[in-house]
Formats: C-alpha cells, sequence, structure tokens
C-alpha cells in the first residue's frame, strides 16, 4: 500500500501542497480532483521524487519509508509514474519504448509476462511495434506511455491527467483499460479532470484544492455530493437554472388558474403545455423562465421560416411555382452555395475560353492581359494566394480572376 502522511511541497515562499496524507491499496482505484493549480501534479511529483518535499513529510510503500528515496530507486521500489504529455520517447520505436521499461532488476524477470499483459490490453501496440512512437496518435502515444510503466512491473501506477487531449471515444477506451489494469492487482492513483469518467470506475477519492485535502469519500458517494457536482460535474447549485432541473413535461401554468393545494414539489395539470415545479409546490411557468415570451418567439420563428421561403421563390429563375412544390429554404441555401463553388473554381482556373472561338478551344493565358491591372490579395492562413482580373474588350463586365501567385 502506499501511503503519504503530512506531505508539504514548496517552491520558494508558495505552498504548492500541505500536509497531504492519503493512502492506495493495491487493486484498487483512487482519483483526485482538484481545480488547476491545486497541487495534484506536483503531489505525484513529490511521491515519485521528482521534487523535494519539506521536513516533517512523509511516503510509505508496504511499510517502507522512501520518503528520501531517489526517483529510480522509488521505481525500483514499486511505484510508476505516468506524467502529464505521457514522457515517451518520440524517436524510438514502440518495442523499444516498452524496454526500456523494464530495465531495472525488478522489471526483468517479468518482461516476457509484462510485454504479453501490455499488448494484451493494447493490441494496436503489438501491431505497430516497430512503428517510431513520435508518428503515432496522440492516444496511441498515450498506451505507449502507460505501456511502458507497466513494464517496470510496479505495484502502485499513479497517472497524471492521462485523457488529456484525447477525444471522447478514446477517453472511455482508456478508463475501461484502467478498470481491467485493476484487476490484474495494480494500485491505481489517478489525477484526472474528467471528474465523471474517473469515479464512474474509482473505489475513492480526494478533493485537493489550494494544496489541501478537503474531502475524501467512496467515489459513489462523491459522484452524488452536492459540492462535488457543482464544482466538477457540471451540477447548476443552488440557483435559479436549478428549477430546470426538475422540469416536468405535463401540464401548462395558467397564470389565471390559482394554484392547488398539492403536497411539497407535485404539480396538478392544467392546461397542455409545459410547467416546472421547484421547491415547496411552487409552480413556476416556463414563460418566466426566458427573457421572451414563448408565443412569440414562435411566431419570430414562423415569420423566419416564411422569408425564406419568399427568398427561394424570388430565386427561381423566373418559372412560375404556382404548379410546383414550395421550395424549403434547405434547397435555396443549396443552390447559394453552388453558384459560390462554381465561381470560386473558375476563379481559380488558369485557362480561359478564347471569346469569338469554339467552346472546346481554349488559350492559355499570356502577359499583356495583366497589363495596369490591380493585384487582389486573399489570405488564408497559413498561405498568400494573389488574383489579378482579366482585361475584356467587351462590355460584359469585368475579366475573370485568376492565380498568378500561390505561397
Amino acid at each position: 500500500m502506499l501511503e503519504t502522511k503530512q506531505v508539504s511541497v514548496y517552491y520558494g515562499q508558495h505552498r504548492a501542497v500541505e500536509n497531504v496524507s492519503l493512502n492506495v491499496s493495491q487493486g484498487e482505484i483512487v482519483v483526485m480532483l482538484g481545480a488547476n493549480g491545486a497541487g495534484k501534479s506536483t503531489l505525484l511529483r513529490a511521491i515519485s521524487g521528482l521534487t523535494p518535499k519539506m521536513a516533517g513529510s512523509a511516503v510509505f510503500l508496504e511499510k517502507t519509508n522512501i520518503t528520501h528515496f531517489a526517483p529510480h530507486e522509488i521505481v525500483e521500489a514499486g511505484i510508476a509514474l505516468v506524467p502529464e504529455g505521457r514522457g515517451i520517447y518520440g524517436d524510438l520505436t514502440v518495442n523499444e519504448n516498452l524496454l526500456l521499461g523494464a530495465h531495472l532488476k525488478r522489471a526483468r524477470q517479468k518482461q516476457s509476462e509484462n510485454m504479453d499483459l501490455i499488448f494484451g490490453l493494447f493490441p494496436v501496440l503489438e501491431a505497430r511495434r516497430n512503428q517510431v512512437a513520435k508518428t503515432m496518435s496522440g492516444g496511441e502515444q498515450q498506451m505507449v506511455a502507460i505501456g511502458k510503466s507497466l513494464m517496470s512491473n510496479p505495484s502502485i501506477l499513479m497517472l497524471d491527467e492521462p485523457s488529456l487531449g484525447l477525444s471522447p471515444l478514446l477517453c472511455k477506451q482508456l478508463f475501461r483499460t484502467l478498470a481491467r489494469i485493476k484487476e490484474t492487482g495494480v494500485g491505481i492513483f489517478l489525477v484526472e479532470q474528467n471528474a465523471k469518467q474517473s469515479l464512474a470506475i474509482a473505489d475513492r477519492g480526494y478533493l485537493l484544492d489550494n494544496g489541501h485535502i478537503t474531502l475524501s469519500d467512496t467515489a459513489s458517494r462523491l459522484m452524488n455530493d452536492p459540492a462535488v457536482q457543482k464544482a466538477y460535474l457540471g451540477g447548476a447549485g443552488e440557483t435559479r437554472d436549478s428549477a430546470l432541473q426538475t422540469a416536468i413535461p405535463v401540464a401548462a401554468f395558467s397564470a389565471s388558474t390559482p394554484p392547488s393545494s398539492t403536497p411539497s414539489g407535485t404539480v396538478v395539470p392544467a392546461e397542455p403545455g409545459f410547467i416546472l415545479s421547484h421547491g415547496d409546490g411552487v409552480r413556476v411557468g416556463a414563460d418566466d423562465l426566458i427573457p421572451e415570451n414563448i408565443s412569440d418567439l414562435v411566431r419570430h420563428a414562423e415569420n423566419i421560416q416564411s422569408e425564406h421561403i419568399k427568398a427561394a421563390r424570388s430565386e427561381n429563375l423566373g418559372s412560375s411555382l404556382s404548379s410546383q412544390p414550395t421550395p424549403k429554404p434547405s434547397d435555396h441555401l443549396a443552390r447559394v452555395l453552388a453558384m459560390i463553388e462554381k465561381a470560386a473554381v473558375d476563379a481559380m482556373t488558369p485557362e480561359v475560353f478564347q471569346p469569338g472561338t469554339k467552346a472546346d478551344t481554349k488559350r492559355k493565358i499570356a502577359p499583356e492581359d495583366f497589363e495596369d491591372l490591380p493585384e487582389i490579395e486573399i489570405y488564408r492562413k497559413p498561405k498568400i494566394e494573389i488574383y489579378r482580373r482579366l482585361k475584356t474588350d467587351s462590355d460584359k463586365g469585368p475579366g475573370k480572376l485568376v492565380l498568378v501567385k500561390d505561397s
């Protein structure tokens, strides 16, 4: 079991962590939640021996005092850290990264067994074992980082923000994998901003605020704690918006109909529509919760749709609409987008049709076509495109825009 007693870390006069005591047993997941700057990463680094601790701090692993161990001695004792930013060797292959994780004496005796475990957890790593790590995606690099730490054969695995930068799908896969790692008997100490998913797989949790532990409990109780919900799970708290959480689609609130006597928090149906119940039987009309009357919003939406239909009719190239279905606003938008796309293609073509000749006859643009014509610069990161407009002898309007520089 990992145990810290009164661990404190100062950066000069700044207190990062003060008197933090916690424990993590093998075969359980413990999550630490806290805002940015609360001291979570500092605590992990202090346990790993990477950041000096103040006098009076103590760290134990299986009753062995490792407070003053060097970082490599702490890994040898059985604690591995997956740091924020992954900490892999980008120029080495997947296989080389994993083998580096097993260079200590503790890990060598189970190198083959742990390699099989990692490939079982992350099959993609086995398929790409000879791929250079820096050419892999962020999620795959995180797999390499976790695998490298597991190769050290740890009894306690510490992870600092492992889901950082990962897509929601990869986050779900990551947390499922951590639950499988727990089943092997490894204890996991997890620092994570994704409170919802981390608490879902954790056994216990701590809240770290301004360097102090302010709350510790089982993961299920933390998940349902109002303070945790408000701070980390998007809870609304005791505000006017909390009325929305008790919304019940049953009946419309009529100002002319007085509320009947009902038990606390219940609603008596009135006219068809929508009503909110909050507090001691207080019924709140939906119109009271938004800045504009619902009927006005509906009329406004109908007017917008009507204007779109009128615009679509006027763009129907003079054809009669009386015998045709009413165009949808989306049809009008599609036509406009098609016109814009066609204009863009025409503007960027390097060749133009020769006026007065057959349609399939083309000519290259000559330098004299650009005489005394202004340049048009269009800036699109990360390049610059420069166009010039061709001269035209006809009175049909300006000539075409032609791309003359692309950098």
